[in-house]
C-alpha cells in the first residue's frame, strides 16, 4: 500500500551530482511505501534517462536562466502538476515535495504552497549565492532563500559547511536541517568496467606516464582555467605527465583558447561529458579539483573509492571529505602554485600516493548511495508523521 507520493523537482537533467542522485533516489525509493515522481525542465545529458525513471513529468518552461515570463509559466505548470498528482489514485496518500537546485527550489516551493502541500523538503547541493558575486546580487539570493525558508518544512544539506552558513545567514534554524551526504555507488568506483591498462591504451597514454584528472562542469564554480594553470606548472616539471578533464560547459571556449597558448596541449585530454568516470579515475594517479565554491562534490568520494589521493581547494564542504596529509591535500581556492606543488609531490612519491589512496578507500563508507536513500526515506516518514499525514 502506498503511504505517500514523493515528488522531486529539479531544474535540468544535466550530468551533475544533484541530478544523478535525484535519479537514483526516484528509482530506489521503496515502491511498497512511496510512489516516486520527478518533475524537470527540458534538456540535459540525463533527460532521456529521467523519462524512464519513476513517474516523469516535463515542466516545459523550467529553465536555469532567469526569465520572468517563463518563470511564471513554469510556476503555473508545476502547481498544476502537483494538484494533478495530489488528486490521482491513491488520492488518500499525502504528497511530499522534495526540491533541488536554486531555480527549482524557489519555484517548486512556492508552487507546493499554492497547491496546498504541507510537507516540503529542500536539498542544499551548495548555494546559489557565493562570495565571488557582487554584493547586491548575493544579498538578493540570500533574501530569496530566507523567503523560501518559510515555505519549507525541512532542509537536507550535503555538507556541514553548508549547514553552518545557512544557520549563520538565518536561512533556517539548526533543528530544521539534517546532514545527508551526496551518495555514490562505492562498489562501482572500486571495480571499474575498464581496467587501467586498457583505459590508458584507449586514451593514447603510455602505462608509465603520470596522469592527473579533474572531473567537473566547465563553469566558473569549478574554475577550470585554474586547472589549466595548475597543469601548466606540473607539465614544466614533469615532461611526461598527462592531464585529463572530463566535463563540458560554458567555459570550454576560454579553456581551449588558454590551451592554444600553452606548450603542453598535446598532453591535455579534453574528454567532454563522460559516463564511465570509474574507469577514468582508475587510469589516473591524482585527482585535482580547483573549485571556488561547492556543496560537497561527489567526485572526491568517487576518487577515494578508486583509491586515488586528492588535491582540492578549501571550498565549503570539500575539506570534510579529505584528511589533510593522510588522504590528500587541501589548499586555498586560486592557489595554482600550491596545488601544482602538492600534485607533483604525489606524482613523484608513488608509494606515498598509493598509501594515501588506500587510506581514502577505507574511509569512504560515509558516502554510500544506499545509505543516502535510506536516510531520505526516514526523513520522509518523520516529516509526514509530524504533519499528521500518515
Amino acid at each position: 500500500m502506498i503511504h505517500a507520493k514523493v515528488v522531486h523537482i529539479i531544474t535540468k537533467m544535466e550530468l551533475g551530482g544533484a541530478q544523478q542522485n535525484t535519479l537514483f533516489t526516484v528509482a530506489h525509493l521503496n515502491p511498497a511505501e512511496f510512489q516516486a515522481h520527478l518533475l524537470a525542465g527540458p534538456g540535459g545529458e540525463l533527460f532521456d534517462e529521467a523519462q524512464t525513471c519513476g513517474h516523469f513529468h516535463l515542466v516545459p518552461d523550467l529553465i536555469r536562466e532567469v526569465r520572468p515570463l517563463r518563470d511564471m509559466r513554469a510556476f503555473l505548470q508545476i502547481r498544476a502538476l502537483l494538484k494533478k498528482i495530489k488528486a490521482e489514485p491513491p488520492a488518500a496518500a499525502p504528497v511530499i515535495v522534495h526540491t533541488h537546485s536554486s531555480k527549482a527550489g524557489i519555484l517548486g516551493r512556492f508552487a507546493a504552497r499554492a497547491a496546498g502541500i504541507p510537507v516540503v523538503i529542500h536539498s542544499i547541493h551548495g548555494y546559489g549565492f557565493h562570495d565571488y558575486q557582487a554584493a547586491p546580487v548575493r544579498w538578493l539570493y540570500i533574501l530569496l532563500e530566507r523567503i523560501c525558508s518559510r515555505l519549507t518544512s525541512f532542509f537536507i544539506a550535503v555538507s556541514q559547511a553548508n549547514i553552518e552558513k545557512g544557520v549563520e545567514l538565518k536561512l533556517f534554524p539548526r533543528e530544521k536541517v539534517r546532514l545527508i551526504r551526496s551518495g555514490i555507488d562505492i562498489g562501482q568506483f572500486k571495480n571499474p568496467a575498464i581496467a587501467r591498462p586498457e583505459m590508458r591504451r584507449l586514451l593514447g597514454i603510455a602505462q608509465d606516464c603520470p596522469v592527473v584528472i579533474m572531473v567537473a562542469c566547465l563553469k566558473p564554480q569549478k574554475a577550470p582555467l585554474d586547472y589549466v594553470s595548475v597543469c601548466s606548472r606540473i607539465a614544466a616539471r614533469l615532461p611526461h605527465a598527462h592531464f585529463l578533464l572530463a566535463g563540458d560547459g560554458e567555459l570550454r571556449s576560454a579553456l581551449e583558447a588558454q590551451l592554444r597558448e600553452s606548450d603542453f596541449s598535446g598532453r591535455f585530454h579534453m574528454l567532454g561529458w563522460q559516463r564511465d568516470i570509474p574507469s577514468l579515475l582508475h587510469a589516473s594517479d591524482v585527482l585535482v579539483l580547483t573549485s571556488r565554491w561547492e556543496g560537497l562534490p561527489r567526485v572526491i568520494p568517487q576518487a577515494m573509492s578508486a583509491g586515488l589521493p586528492v588535491v582540492v581547494t578549501r571550498a565549503d564542504g570539500s575539506p570534510e571529505a579529505v584528511r589533510q596529509g593522510q588522504t590528500g591535500f587541501v589548499l586555498e581556492p586560486g592557489d595554482s602554485a600550491g596545488i601544482a606543488e602538492k600534485t607533483v609531490y604525489l606524482l613523484e612519491n608513488t608509494a606515498l600516493a598509493h598509501s594515501m589512496g588506500q587510506a581514502a578507500q577505507a574511509l569512504v563508507c560515509e558516502f554510500d548511495i544506499h545509505t543516502m536513500v535510506a536516510d531520505q526515506q526516514n526523513l520522509y516518514r518523520e516529516q509526514a508523521q509530524h504533519f499528521s499525514c500518515l
